[in-house]
């Protein structure tokens, strides 16, 4: 049997205007294009580390120059993510292993997973934090798409009540909100309750994770539904937030990948949760391989390909918002040229 090997590549994505959000801004974002090869026969993932948890490309590169992967045989999933590998280079590999499975065995990711393509969602975009005048101009770039992320978080409450304000005297689509964590308890009451009258279908992230039990007091008090972003990152901290929120947002990065992902699903399904299949700013890769797993989901914010300006990688497509799903074996995913 061939040994696998695996190698990890930096992939810097410039960003069509600059991404804000309550805890910092980037231009260019930064993920780890890695490839798992098995003889002839190559899978490719991505890793987006999040330099919240402590992580980054270089993290993702020196994991895999100091460990040898734990088995040569690629279909051995458990052994090979098992919980000592960090979860961006976890998610990164765990993406490549199911390429490789997809493109071995001939078939699409979702045919793997037993799910129909044509009950995938429609995926927000997401409208970054700017003045009035920059947020007015994205929302008219964004057209008629159906669904909007707005993120919140920074400036006074009047100021970010006043930014929703003006979205909805031109926009009629459906508004989410994501605050990142940006208020505390009274200020998100004092904003969720200003905003009720404009229908947001959901907020998101509305106060520093770790503490349900604030959620839980917001959620009581206000008619937006809570969704949680920071506080669920993997499965296992679901139980803590049960009749705290309505719903929570999984993500490959923060999960560890497919496998990852779909434990949280089935986790926050049993506990009667609501579940958004959300992404970073990443590229065709991650968002292709998210896209996948989204007919088993209610929200889908795989907006990652709408906001780089130059993707190396083609997969996922949309149709009016709609995820069309590639068919191709494995994520489907494939490289072009960029002039």
């Amino acid at each position: 049997m061939a040994a696998l090997s695996v190698t990890v590549t930096p992939l810097e994505l410039p960003l069509v205007h600059p991404f804000k959000i309550a805890r910092g801004e980037e231009t260019v974002a930064r993920t780890a294009l890695v490839r798992l090869r098995d003889g002839n026969a190559e899978g490719i993932g991505e890793a987006t580390p999040i330099d919240r948890y402590g992580e980054s490309v270089e993290s993702v590169e020196a994991y895999f120059a100091r460990h040898a992967l734990a088995s040569d045989d690629p279909f051995r999933f458990e052994t090979l993510l098992h919980g000592g590998v960090p979860p961006a280079a976890r998610a990164g590999l765990d993406l490549a292993l199911h390429d490789l499975a997809g493109k071995t065995l001939g078939k699409p990711l979702y045919a793997l997973l037993g799910l129909d393509p044509a009950l995938t969602p429609v995926t927000s975009f997401t409208i970054g934090i700017a003045d009035p005048e920059t947020t007015l101009r994205k929302v008219a770039e964004v057209g008629e798409h159906p669904v909007l992320k707005v993120k919140l978080g920074a400036g006074t409450p009047a100021e970010q009540v006043e930014t929703i304000a003006l979205i909805r005297e031109r926009y009629r689509g459906i508004v989410r909100i994501d605050a990142n964590e940006g208020w505390n308890v009274e200020t998100a009451i004092k904003i969720l309750r200003e905003l009720e009258r404009f229908e947001i279908e959901f907020c998101e992230q509305p106060i520093e994770a770790g503490h349900p039990e604030q959620l839980r007091a917001i959620r009581e008090r206000v008619s937006i539904p809570i969704v949680t972003d920071e506080d669920s990152l993997v499965a296992s901290d679901l139980p803590a937030l049960y009749g705290c929120v309505d719903g929570v947002n999984v993500k490959l990065a923060k999960t560890g990948g497919i496998r990852g992902a779909l434990a949280m699903i089935h986790t926050a399904r049993a506990m009667g949760m609501k579940v958004m299949l959300g992404c970073m700013v990443e590229s065709a890769i991650a968002a292709t391989a998210a896209a996948h797993l989204s007919p088993l989901v209610d929200w889908a914010d795989i907006d990652g390909p709408f906001l780089t300006a130059r993707d190396p990688f083609s997969g996922v497509t949309y149709d009016n918002g709609k995820l069309v799903l590639p068919d191709a074996p494995g994520l489907g995913v494939r490289e072009v040229a960029i002039a």
